[in-house]
């Protein structure tokens, strides 16, 4: 099984590619940042809002919270997604720092968008969370090729070898 150390290991990574690929986007134009690719979140600055509400949304579920949570049309800047999703990276890393080994394992219960009712294994959560991520940058990584720029090396053995 997983440890949480490995899941703290995880959400570093995820860190570390989101801060790179937001980096590697700073200096689109509005137009790039918000081309429509005729994907579910149509563009750079989309796809982008969509992981940062993603990771903001199930931290609130650790913390039983995702009811106060409030999504505003405020989020659709790059300034607020390099501003305030290093400090989501951050309430994960304290929420999952506070845990044993055998915490990530107990489930915990929440309600999707739509107010279905689901338990789910924490580890399960952070690694969907991770998963989640890397398919999303990836899409953004197309997104840059297409745009005709270098996207940045996001991998994971390229995470680990920076260590």
């Amino acid at each position: 099984m997983v440890s949480k150390d490995t899941l703290l290991a995880h959400i570093d990574y995820a860190a570390w590619a989101s801060r790179r690929l937001v980096s590697a986007v700073a200096e689109l134009s509005d137009d790039q940042l918000q081309h429509d690719f005729g994907t579910s979140d149509k563009s750079i600055l989309g796809t982008l809002v969509h992981l940062y509400r993603a990771d903001r949304i199930w931290l609130s579920r650790m913390h039983q919270a995702a009811d106060k949570l409030v999504l505003g049309d405020s989020d659709f800047q790059l300034s607020v997604v390099r501003e305030q999703w290093p400090e989501v990276y951050d309430g994960w890393r304290h929420f999952l720092a506070g845990l044993s080994d055998e915490q990530i394992l107990e489930s915990i219960s929440y309600h999707d968008l739509k107010g279905n009712a689901w338990s789910t294994p924490v580890y399960q959560i952070v690694l969907h969370l991770v998963n989640h991520g890397t398919h999303h940058r990836g899409q953004v990584s197309g997104f840059l090729r297409t745009l005709g720029q270098k996207p940045p090396v996001l991998d994971l053995i390229a995470y680990y070898r920076s260590l």
